[in-house]
Parts: C-alpha cells; structure tokens; sequence
C-alpha cells in the first residue's frame, strides 16, 4: 500500500508564492509518475501537472504553467510543488496522486492515478 501526505498549504495574497509537498512511503517501488491535481470550490478535480519518479521529466496544464515547478527528491520520497505569481483563481484543495506502470487513460485524467493524498488547501486573496 502506497501512502501520500500532502504539507505546506495556507493563504497567501495574490502574486505570493507557496510551496507544497508530496511525501511518499510503503510501496514507493510502485511509483511511475507523481502528479497534482486541484479542486476549486464547486467544480470538479483538474490537472494541475506532473513528473516521472525515474527521468524527472515534467509537464504542466497551461493555466499554470510558467509559474509553477514540479521538483523530485527520490532520496526522501518527496515531490515538491513551488507555485509562484499565484492568482485568486489557483484557490483550490491541491491534491498528489500517484500513476502506476499502466495507467488507464491520459496522465491528464483523474482516472489514471491510483493512490492519492487527503489534500491540502491553498487560498490566494486579491
């Protein structure tokens, strides 16, 4: 069993920056891709982005991409999310989830990740 535990989301004013972090334990060795997702008050889980566990290469929606960055420490088990130039509209629970070796769909869709963190709230006021 895979476990993931999400940390470092709070309130910030928009144009601050926030990091947040993913760590991993139990079946880490099942890892394939961790990725973030977001649910904003109201609507549904969307993609935010993600990144391999083995090459570290990443990819981000549009919406965010440019001001946040997807990082790895495989050593600590640990993916780490830095948002920067955050906007009122990137208020949301922000959640990581982990894709196996044969996900079900599109890295895009929610539907393709297995295990998933309780999430962590981040507000951006104006």
């Amino acid at each position: 069993q895979l476990q993931l535990v999400e940390s470092g989301g709070g309130s910030v004013q928009a144009g601050g920056s926030l990091r947040l972090s993913c760590a991993a334990s139990g079946r880490t060795f099942s890892n394939y891709v961790i990725g973030w997702f977001r649910q904003p008050p109201g609507k549904e889980r969307e993609f935010v982005g993600a990144i391999s566990w083995r090459g570290g290469s990443t990819f981000y929606a549009d919406s965010v991409k440019g001001r946040f960055t997807i990082s790895r420490d495989n050593a600590k088990n640990t993916v780490t999310l830095q948002m920067n130039s955050l906007k009122p509209e990137d208020t949301a629970v922000y959640y990581c989830a982990n894709a196996g070796p044969s996900p079900a769909g599109s890295l895009k869709e929610t539907r393709s990740y297995d295990y998933w963190g309780q999430g962590t709230q981040v507000t951006v006021s104006s």
